[in-house]
């Protein structure tokens, strides 16, 4: 993985997956006590930033074979849509209790869905067996393919011009960050590069400070596009060198993030394309100006639930005219 080749992915990519929308919103940067660009990744057939690493891996295999990969959704959508544009069959494994829209989404879009696991690792540890018996078949894995880290770091490339001084990151396996970070310290060194992880998902955050993979426990986020339990090796590797700090946001801190910037950017994202916009609400940053990385729209069908308003705190007070003598509707 380099710059270089980061560059050059940049102009290899299906361009509907490029030159995504990126700006300052003042109610939003209010709101979050400092300037802040938010990069939206949520605007394209995929609703995710995952097409840009998944397209420039595809285009580099040859035909006739068969890719298997595992996801909890997002990367999943992005195989399928770039297997079926290069006619080359999709076979995504996912968990059991995966988002249904996503998982619905993956089978319009070509793939095979096989449900296997109780969570993204253990659908991930089928995925490698099943691939592992079919000699013609390639198991991928997000994280540990540099193209599709080269692919997601044209993000980077982007948000070059505006020359941020730190640029926060959602890390679920890895690629993103990794990808972002080896552009950003290559040519623009002065930017931080930050990592946000779910409080409940940890894994990455932990395995990137003792720089060894550290896997955990069963993970409890809603963020299901950043639910790692078991790290991949070569995303720690690549963290280490790229990255200058990660983040720890809790489910709250998510949820807050979500209906902020659904209430100033219009925007419904799923809660992992907001862990950024979380870490800025949670975390002291220092000065400078900031960006965000809104990495997927693709939310459950519950998380509507979650985000509507409580009618305690919503409920107009009733005012003597409410309820005085006489009070009632008024008449034209």
């Amino acid at each position: 993985m380099s710059a270089d080749s980061i560059e050059e992915a940049a102009s290899l990519i299906d361009p509907a997956f490029l030159r995504t929308p990126q700006f300052s919103d003042a109610a939003l940067s209010r709101a979050l006590g400092r300037d802040t660009v938010v990069k939206v990744e949520t605007l394209n057939p995929l609703r995710s930033f995952k097409g840009r690493g998944a397209d420039l891996y595809m285009r580099r295999l040859a035909a006739g074979q068969h890719v298997v990969c595992a996801s909890a959704g997002n990367f999943g959508q992005a195989m399928a849509y770039a297997g079926q544009a290069r006619s080359l069959p999709v076979t995504v494994f996912a968990a059991h209790d995966a988002n249904p829209n996503k998982v619905a989404r993956m089978r319009e879009l070509g793939a095979e869905v096989v449900l296997a696991g109780g969570d993204f690792d253990a659908a991930k540890d089928a995925a490698r067996t099943f691939a592992g018996t079919r000699p013609d078949y390639v198991f991928v894995e997000d994280g540990d393919e540099p193209l599709i880290a080269e692919g997601a770091g044209t993000i980077a490339v982007e948000l070059a011009p505006l020359g941020l001084d730190a640029l926060l990151v959602p890390v679920g396996n890895g690629a993103l960050i990794s990808g972002i970070g080896c552009w950003t310290k290559a040519r623009s060194p002065r930017t931080r590069i930050i990592g946000v992880c779910a409080a409940g998902a940890p894994a990455m955050a932990t395995s990137w400070r003792t720089g060894a993979p550290e896997a955990t426990g069963p993970v409890s986020t809603m963020a299901d596009g950043i639910a790692v339990r078991v790290p991949v090796p070569a995303a720690v590797d690549w963290m280490r060198e790229v990255v200058d700090d990660v983040l720890l946001v809790d489910e709250e801190d998510i949820l807050q993030a979500l209906r902020l910037v659904r209430d100033t950017l219009g925007l419904l994202l799923e809660p992992s394309g907001a862990v950024a916009v979380a870490a800025a609400l949670r975390h002291d940053l220092g000065p400078g100006s900031l960006g965000a990385v809104l990495t997927g729209g693709n939310f459950s069908p519950s998380l509507l639930d979650e985000l509507a308003p409580d009618p305690s705190r919503t409920r107009r007070p009733a005012s003597p005219a409410d309820v005085g003598p006489g009070a009632g509707p008024a008449h034209t």
